[in-house]
């Protein structure tokens, strides 16, 4: 990764702009350029985040522009897309949020864009395949914001539940970034020790493990439910995504990633621990699953195979 680090975030909306503002209290990026198709909001953002970059740890250069600016960027991020709302799943949004990702991914690649590619519009693990099918980058370098914020959301309950810091908390959401993930508790660990066997030192029944999940997976909707969307969250998701690719980090989250063979399938994006770099998915880290739990994870790629199938597929072919 070069030194004169470039990011183009394409949507101004909560999310993408939650996800700017943690860049410029950061840091640790050069150049910022923010598009939106309504470039007057852009150009608004913009001076607001100019303003705040004043008293940020680094000056940014920070602009509203077009797509021509993504020739030269190291990593453009999409969030735009169709908000949630309250009576909608996240694969609700699917036909009008494919049209969107395919329309933009479009304009980003029809300027030379040839860097990493991270998506966060929902539903975010078939959109992020959309980006890679459109963009027909190597599926390395376009990667989705996957369970990382659920294995957040995870870490954070856990760590109230037991009294720990979610640091020494790990455990991960596999699957869908919905309702058809799920938490591969036999390879959950406080420190070093196993999940199972703290919560047995403890004298805690294990149903408590299933009972936080199920707040994990309902979190995004009882945000939605209250305040009407959900971005600080994801916005933060996001910059803690783009760090480890521009600082070159090999750390592991838990991404939406192209499946190549792990865990028995081949063809969709879906969300499992990955190390991610420069190069964006440098390696899925692939785990020996308990027999319920590869079943989970099979029927979370079947679901979204299927809507690819019926429902995104047709939308992309259509002219």
């Amino acid at each position: 990764m070069k030194n004169n680090k470039k990011i183009v975030l394409v949507g101004t909306g909560l999310v993408g702009m939650s996800f700017a503002y943690s860049l410029v209290v950061q840091g640790n990026v050069d150049k910022l350029v923010l598009i939106d198709l309504n470039k007057e909001k852009a150009i608004g953002e913009a001076m607001d985040l100019q303003h705040a970059g004043c008293f940020a740890k680094k000056q940014i250069r920070m602009k509203a522009g077009d797509y021509a600016d993504c020739k030269d960027a190291d990593i453009v991020v999409i969030t735009a897309g169709i908000i949630q709302r309250s009576d909608q799943t996240r694969l609700d949004l699917t036909v009008d949020n494919t049209k969107i990702v395919k329309s933009v991914t479009e304009q980003i690649m029809a300027s030379g864009f040839d860097g990493i590619l991270i998506v966060a519009t929902n539903p975010v693990d078939l959109m992020t395949a959309v980006a890679q099918k459109v963009s027909n980058l190597p599926t390395n370098r376009v990667i989705g914001t996957g369970t990382l914020l659920d294995t957040a959301r995870l870490r954070f309950r856990l760590s109230e539940c037991l009294q720990v810091s979610p640091y020494n908390i790990h455990a991960y959401v596999f699957g869908e970034h919905g309702d058809s993930s799920f938490v591969p508790w036999s390879h959950a660990c406080i420190g070093s020790k196993t999940i199972r066997n703290v919560l047995k030192s403890r004298k805690i029944g294990e149903d408590m493990l299933e009972e936080v999940f199920d707040e994990v997976r309902n979190a995004g909707y009882e945000i939605v439910n209250r305040k009407k969307s959900t971005y600080y969250g994801i916005g933060m998701t996001l910059n803690r995504l783009v760090q480890a690719v521009l600082n070159d980090e090999n750390s592991i989250l838990t991404v939406s990633a192209k499946q190549n063979g792990e865990y028995g399938y081949t063809g969709i994006y879906n969300g499992v621990p990955a190390i991610i770099g420069a190069k964006g998915v440098i390696e899925k880290l692939e785990l020996e699953l308990e027999p319920a739990e590869q079943q989970r994870f099979l029927d979370s790629c079947r679901l979204l195979e299927k809507i690819w199938t019926e429902t995104v597929n047709p939308v992309l072919e259509s002219r």
